[in-house]
């Protein structure tokens, strides 16, 4: 048993469900939490996510150039994730610990205190496990298979993030749910680790120098349009988890205990429909299905304009579900290409620098998310929980619906300048072997 579940996708979605279910509550309610609850200026706000955007601008490529040339017995990317672990959960409930009483200022200084500490050390932690995917999966029929698996993990830990937030909130207070969802994290992040061997033969390859490793990263064309057009497409995904509590207030007019329900429908409709796009990748490959999920997602999330009162929002929340569902899956695919492509030109697998630029160029969409919550919000007259101007509702349908539509219209035109056949891995070795025969058995000694 224990051999059959090392290196299976299984055993690689834990970590997705560990890491996901924090990161969601953070991204979908530390705006509600600090501006909404806390009085915190947008303004503030947004300045505390620039000064670190600029500081991740650095981060992520040291964080991936010094993870590709780790060598130790237990592998290039697991002792970073296990030596992180401590400081992730730190760093969280430190965010929803904000201390009462405090004025605007010392608030702001306390969320950028710790909006640094918590996005650096799940820089590190992402970058390392990320690095994994194309390392222990190689061919794309396993690696449709896994990613599949990997982002049904993901839409449930997307569920519990948003949707069970509120309760939990409500129920304990923000840091007691902080406390509750990092023991989550700490038990299926284990079992990731646990389960989890790396490849002995890219522990041997003999590392780029770091400005030979910028370089071969920085002219590779094919990994810029990708990263940028999902960067958009990361907006929108972004702009939907932190606006709904926003737009079920405002918008739809409904109580804050049924912000879980309009949650939940978004992303219970996204798990039967990983399913679907898996078997579109199987038929499309990964390019064309990447194309066809951004151009599906940006219309799906037009129905969010109309709709009204709890029920509306629900129906559109399901449609908006079946785009999502699409861009959750299909990136993997492309990705694994492209890295895959530049091991065979480089003689070297660099997953974790371009994870790690790939992260920056992907997490700069927070930023994105941010500035556009800003500057609609001050279009609007919505400066607070406090002050929310003449016309929050405006404000809102614009942030969850017109301005997602044409962020994922953008990125559907950018990824028409990414080649349509990027040299797949299904002539590869790796994909010619059956799938269940990937996995070399391995004693429970070698487990140890």
């Amino acid at each position: 048993m224990r051999a059959k579940l090392l290196n299976s996708p299984l055993a690689y979605a834990w970590g997705m469900l560990a890491m996901m279910i924090p990161v969601q509550a953070f991204s979908s309610f530390y705006s509600y939490y600090y501006v909404e609850k806390l009085g915190l200026g947008l303004a503030l706000a947004t300045l505390a996510r620039t000064i670190y955007m600029v500081w991740d601008a650095v981060d992520q490529p040291i964080f991936g150039y010094l993870s590709d040339r780790t060598r130790t017995r237990w592998g290039r990317r697991k002792p970073w994730i296990v030596g992180s672990m401590p400081l992730f959960i730190l760093t969280f409930i430190m965010i929803f610990s904000a201390p009462e009483g405090a004025g605007e200022f010392n608030l702001f200084l306390w969320f950028l205190a710790a909006l640094m500490l918590f996005e650096t050390v799940s820089t590190i932690l992402w970058v390392n496990y990320g690095a994994l995917f194309p390392e222990l999966f190689r061919g794309d029929r396993l690696r449709a298979k896994a990613s599949a698996v990997q982002q049904g993990f993901q839409i449930v830990a997307l569920l519990i993030g948003s949707a069970l937030t509120p309760i939990l909130y409500a129920a304990y207070g923000f840091t007691n749910m902080a406390v509750i969802f990092s023991l989550a994290f700490t038990v299926f992040m284990l079992l990731c680790v646990l389960f989890t061997r790396e490849s002995e033969e890219a522990r041997k390859e003999a590392p780029l120098r770091l400005k030979d490793a910028f370089r071969e990263t920085l002219k590779n064309k094919d990994f810029w349009i990708f990263n940028l057009a999902n960067s958009f497409a990361q907006t929108v995904n972004g702009l939907l988890g932190s606006i709904i509590p926003f737009y079920g207030k405002y918008v739809l007019r409904i109580e804050e205990s049924q912000v879980s329900l309009l949650l939940a429908s978004v992303f219970v409709s996204v798990i039967p429909l990983v399913a679907v796009w898996y078997y579109i990748m199987r038929k499309l490959g990964g390019v064309a299905s990447w194309r066809l999920a951004l151009a599906v997602y940006a219309l799906s999330v037009l129905p969010l304009w109309f709709a009204q009162g709890l029920g509306g929002g629900i129906a559109a929340g399901i449609v908006a579900g079946f785009g999502l569902a699409g861009f959750l899956v299909t990136p993997a695919l492309v990705s694994g290409q492209i890295i895959d492509r530049d091991a065979r030109a480089t003689g070297r697998r660099r997953e974790g620098m371009y994870t790690a630029v790939a992260g920056f160029i992907t997490r700069s969409s927070g930023l994105l998310a941010v500035m556009a919550f800003w500057l609609v919000g001050m279009w609007f007259g919505y400066e607070s929980g406090e002050k929310p101007g003449d016309n929050p509702e405006a404000a809102f349908k614009y942030l969850i619906s017109l301005i997602p539509f044409c962020l994922l219209v953008i990125a559907f035109v950018l990824s028409f300048f990414l080649k349509s056949n990027l040299g797949t891995g299904d002539s590869g070795e790796n994909d010619c072997e059956p799938e269940d025969e990937r996995h070399e058995p391995v004693s429970d000694s070698e487990l140890r």
